[in-house]
This record gives structure tokens, C-alpha cells and sequence, in this order.
């Protein structure tokens, strides 16, 4: 599996509930107004299913297999940005996630603090966003899934403001 140098991606990274699929949309919007071909996916929707087991690694396969797939189409189609949006716990699996994507991939981990991550969880009533903000919890507890990113970005501010930081930390508004 070949690296295309013609597209670049970024991972958006951190726990549960900062707010990665926020920044990626408004990221997909500003690239969109720019006239810049792009493709915008969320991680976590690549392997949300029950049959191929049940454990993480089990959920890392699923996801890069179809991150290579999807990354692959959307290349094809002629997108030359790709923003991608996912909790990622350790190295192994950024690696993962790297090789899946085929293109040069820059991350950025988002951060909030864990009081903040449990009042925009507050508003979803689904048992598995209250599970998520206990899954955060345990990560940051644990340190899991923090400090092996390339630029580590606050999103407690306005997500135009955040998107248009790490935008402009990859250069793409002026490519």
C-alpha cells in the first residue's frame, strides 16, 4: 500500500466528547466555501457494528480496513484533503490509521477539560454518550490517548476559531 504525496490528510484526536466531529464539519465547511476537493470521515462511524467482534483491537481492524477503502475513493474521486475524526489510544493505532489513509497524515489532539466534555454530553440522551464521557474520564485518568500528537489545539473557544487555527497550521487556506 503506497503513500499519495498529492493528498494530505489531518487526524482530529482526543477523547470523547471534544469535540472532533464539530472542528472536521467546520473544517469540510471552510474547504467547501474555498473550492478545495475534500473528504471529511468519522472514525468511529467506519466500524460502528457488532459483527466483527467486540474488543478495541477488534474495532482498530475494522476501522482501518475501511479507512483504506473510503480513504481510497475519496482520492479517486479527486479529493487533496482529508480531514479525519477519531479517538485514537496509543501509537500502535495512529500507526493504524496512518497506513490506512495512504497520504501524509498530520495530527492534531483537541483538548477540554473533562467538566466541559461532561456539559456538551449532558444534552445527548443516549446511555452510550454517558458511557463515553466515563470512557473520557478513564483516559485522561490513565493518560491514554494524549501527548503523541503533532500540535495539541484548546477547543474551548468558538469551533470556526478552532477550525480556522488548525487550518492555518496546515497551510491549507493558502494551497
Amino acid at each position: 500500500m503506497g503513500t499519495d504525496h498529492r493528498t494530505e490528510s489531518v487526524l482530529l484526536a482526543g477523547v470523547f466528547g471534544v469535540g472532533k466531529s464539530t472542528v472536521a464539519a467546520d473544517m469540510a465547511s471552510i474547504l467547501e466555501a474555498t473550492g478545495m476537493p475534500y473528504g471529511a470521515i468519522d472514525l468511529d462511524w467506519l466500524a460502528w457494528t457488532n459483527a466483527n467482534g467486540s474488543t478495541r483491537a477488534d474495532f482498530i481492524d475494522m476501522m482501518a480496513r475501511n479507512l483504506h477503502v473510503v480513504a481510497e475513493n475519496y482520492r479517486t474521486a479527486g479529493a487533496r484533503r482529508l480531514i479525519l475524526a477519531g479517538s485514537i489510544r496509543d501509537r500502535d493505532e495512529l500507526e493504524r490509521v496512518r497506513v490506512a489513509v495512504g497520504t501524509p497524515l498530520r495530527t492534531v489532539e483537541l483538548i477540554v477539560p473533562l467538566a466541559e466534555i461532561g456539559r456538551r454530553l449532558a444534552s445527548d440522551p443516549t446511555e452510550e454518550r454517558q458511557q463515553d464521557l466515563a470512557n473520557s474520564a478513564d483516559w485522561l485518568t490513565e493518560n491514554t490517548g494524549t501527548g503523541f500528537f503533532d500540535i495539541a489545539i484548546d477547543n474551548d473557544t468558538a469551533v470556526r476559531n478552532v477550525s480556522a487555527e488548525v487550518l492555518d497550521w496546515l497551510g491549507w487556506l493558502g494551497t
